[in-house]
């Protein structure tokens, strides 16, 4: 007498009734953790160049300050006065004492009007100041 195994005719596919959910959570996590920029910048700048750089890893520290080629300074959403920056520093400082200080200023623009903005940071105790600039080639 000869035994058979019985084989099971069930099909080997994958479950699919989970899917959509999944790629909802997915895409509700990348909606929550995706920063998106936050600024408009208002003023027209050309970064100098320099032989070396460093990026900053951790960008949600940094606050912005951009010095157009006219002399306008842009500091956040709005176009501000060299005297109106230590208020505004000062309450972002409190607010996030780490913050770096990323100053973007036109490559042709006046060094007394940086002098100013370094001092009204100065004043703010704002002491982490970055220079960005361009990877010369």
């Amino acid at each position: 007498m000869k035994f058979e195994k019985k084989r099971a005719n069930a099909k080997q596919e994958i479950p699919t009734a989970s899917m959509p959910d999944i790629v909802f959570m997915l895409l509700l996590f990348f909606m929550v953790s995706t920063t998106l920029r936050e600024v408009d910048v208002y003023v027209k700048y050309q970064l100098p160049e320099a032989k070396s750089i460093e990026k900053i890893e951790n960008k949600r520290l940094v606050s912005y300050i951009w010095v157009g080629n006219d002399g306008r300074i842009q500091l956040n959403d709005a176009i501000v006065k060299v005297d109106e920056i230590q208020p505004l520093m000062y309450k972002k400082r409190v607010s996030l004492p780490n913050v770096i200080v990323s100053l973007r200023i036109d490559k042709n623009s006046e060094m007394g009007l940086v002098t100013d903005i370094q001092q009204e940071l100065r004043k703010a105790d704002a002491r982490r100041i970055n220079y960005s600039t361009l990877l010369k080639q």
